[in-house]
């Protein structure tokens, strides 16, 4: 079994996305276990709370050097340990091309009345990405972010970052096989050709 380990950083104000981020990876396990593949989601609510030599960041800042990839979320502000932590990734990336970096900016109504000064550190944190040329991604609701993941989960799994075990079927050597085949003008209905093995 490989696991591969996904560090997930945001601020408190998208505790509800991280917690439906969270039920989606656990449904991609179910779905990726009998491929050999468990994705191991870290976040922060993981870590116990308890007195340590170091700052808690410290543990996070260690988890984002093993992860493999790295989401981050972001919405109205871009707190600093959250800051820390993508920089932390981004330095790991830099040495080791690991983890891979996934950025995502929530692009949701938001009411004026309570904006307060840490939307600066947003725009700043976004004017930061643009000079490094790192375009983030954006989603409307947590259906669209879980959509968008999933589609790199899976280009990152045909460029074998992540390597599904197939199954494999034996085919009878008498199988019919159906081959498609497509013209480009949108009507292929009843040009498919049957093959007898």
């Amino acid at each position: 079994m490989e696991k591969k380990k996904i560090f997930l950083a945001s601020s408190f104000e998208l505790k509800d996305d991280r917690e439906q981020f969270e039920i989606f990876i656990n449904r991609k396990n179910k779905e990726w276990i009998d491929k050999g593949i468990f994705l191991e989601l870290i976040i922060w609510e993981d870590f116990l709370d308890a007195m340590s030599k170091t700052r808690l960041q410290d543990e996070y800042n260690k988890a984002i050097i093993e992860a493999d990839i790295f989401v981050m979320l972001f919405f109205t502000k871009v707190g600093k340990y959250t800051e820390e932590e993508f920089e932390k990734a981004f330095h790991q990336f830099k040495e080791t091309n690991k983890p891979f970096i996934f950025t995502y900016f929530k692009d949701a109504n938001i009411s004026t009345g309570s904006l307060t000064d840490d939307v600066l550190s947003l725009m700043k944190f976004q004017k930061k990405l643009r000079g490094m040329e790192h375009f983030p991604g954006s989603y409307k609701n947590i259906d669209e972010l879980k959509f968008k993941f999933n589609l790199q989960l899976d280009k990152l799994a045909a460029n074998d970052f992540i390597k599904l075990v197939h199954e494999k079927t034996d085919q009878p050597t008498n199988a019919m096989q159906i081959n498609q085949h497509h013209n480009g003008t949108g009507d292929n209905i009843g040009r498919d050709k049957i093959i007898n093995g």
